[in-house]
């Protein structure tokens, strides 16, 4: 599979309490029990996590099984965290920026195709 790496960083951020954020700054939002869980552009004034993402330029459809598992994979095998968001036709995958190298290689050792 091909991947890109998404242009800029991302942060994720956890809202016990809310069910909608207070502004329309975000990527992905993700409602749970436990509250909202937020994909945003990180801020470059912001301190905090910073992710980088790696999203699959090839549509599959919803009942191809193994896709998802075929990136996260190598990259638990190198010990890299991941989150990820899934949308109808393919997988934004954020690792920490810090260990996006280490990810990339680990894809490519895989057979995945990376690129900017």
């Amino acid at each position: 599979m091909r991947l890109h790496i998404v242009p800029g960083q991302f942060m994720v951020e956890h809202l016990p309490h809310a069910t909608l954020p207070e502004d329309d700054e975000w990527v992905a939002l993700v409602r749970a029990p436990e509250g909202l869980t937020v994909i945003r552009d990180a801020s470059p004034f912001a301190e905090t996590e910073r992710w980088v993402g790696f999203y699959g330029d090839t549509a599959h459809g919803l009942d191809l099984p193994g896709v998802l598992a075929g990136i996260v994979g190598p990259l638990a095998e190198a010990g890299v965290p991941v989150f990820v968001a899934s949308t109808y036709h393919s997988d934004l995958v954020l690792v920490p920026e810090h260990r996006s190298g280490q990810a990339a290689e680990a894809l490519r050792g895989a057979g995945h195709r990376v690129e900017n």
